[in-house]
């Protein structure tokens, strides 16, 4: 008596039944960000488009806000401060990235561990630390005054207190980020451009910085968009005028009692952060293997 053997599955089955699995394990995901990110996103454009008691459909509310003084000057000085931290965050961090790809040895270790550190500290902390070191009265004015010198201006309170406390807060997440695009660098082509005499300076601009195009790009967009939306370091360390986005959306709904002026503030800082977003998207395609 023989036994049939079992017949092979179609490929286009196969394919098929891959592919509704790959849908069931993203469907809960989607479904999140649909009701978590997606609908509040709609429900705020609409809230500030359509006023019923504004007679329907009314652009007044951002009409309001690009005319107003006070609302355009935290708008500059939220994209003062997302610029200013972009641009030291690269200085800073792509050393320290590049010193993590190519050092040998385990003082690398250790380097790591101070960049990364930032991460375990909470923001809360993070200002209070920075009012009694740089803040008036605080280490670096005892110290000074120790030694019979001037004090210094304070950047507590002022536009730089946003901007050092938001670095800080940024070179972890920075560094992770340059550091995992420096892994698709390979040391055959820094090796062989030296040997054809190209020096330190060379191999940065001719080998490595064409390899990180798309991951400063997802850089920026995560500083862009984590800056957007922070709160308290801009809250306890910037200025209370003008003052950055957050702290400009929680003052109009809450001391205010002006709930639709915040979603509109709201609704401008996700404008700019989606610019952003859709550069990260779009590097994120560029990336994927080609089938």
């Amino acid at each position: 008596m023989t036994v049939a053997a079992a017949a092979p599955v179609a490929p286009a089955a196969k394919e098929k039944s891959q592919g509704a699995i790959g849908l069931l394990l993203v469907m809960l995901p989607v479904l999140l960000v649909i009701w978590l990110v997606i609908w509040p996103i709609i429900s705020a454009i609409v809230t500030t488009l359509w006023i019923p008691d504004a007679g329907g459909f009314t652009t007044k509310t951002y009409q309001f806000f690009f005319s107003d003084p006070y609302s355009l000057n935290n708008l500059g000085l939220t994209l003062w401060t997302t610029a200013v931290v972009a641009a030291i965050l690269l200085l800073l961090c792509l050393p320290i990235a590049l010193y993590l790809r190519f050092t040998e040895g385990g003082l690398g270790g250790y380097v790591q561990g101070l960049a990364i550190f930032p991460m375990f500290v909470p923001s809360i902390i993070l200002s209070y630390a920075f009012i009694r070191v740089l803040g008036p009265n605080g280490m670096v004015d005892i110290l000074l005054n120790a030694v019979h010198l001037p004090k210094i201006r304070t950047p507590y309170l002022t536009p730089w207190g946003s901007v050092i406390g938001l670095v800080w807060d940024n070179i972890p997440l920075t560094v992770l980020i340059l550091a995992s695009g420096l892994g698709n660098v390979s040391n055959a082509a820094v090796e062989a451009a030296r040997d054809v005499g190209a020096n330190r300076l060379q191999v940065l601009w001719s080998i490595i910085l064409p390899k990180l195009t798309n991951t400063l790009l997802v850089a920026l967009s995560f500083t862009v968009l984590n800056i957007f939306s922070s709160f308290t370091l801009p809250y306890v360390l910037g200025p209370a005028a003008p003052e950055m986005m957050g702290p400009f959306m929680q003052r109009s709904f809450r001391e205010l009692n002006d709930p639709l002026s915040a979603v509109t503030q709201a609704v401008v800082a996700f404008a700019f952060c989606l610019v952003f977003g859709l550069f990260y998207v779009a590097s994120v395609a560029r990336n994927r293997p080609k089938p």
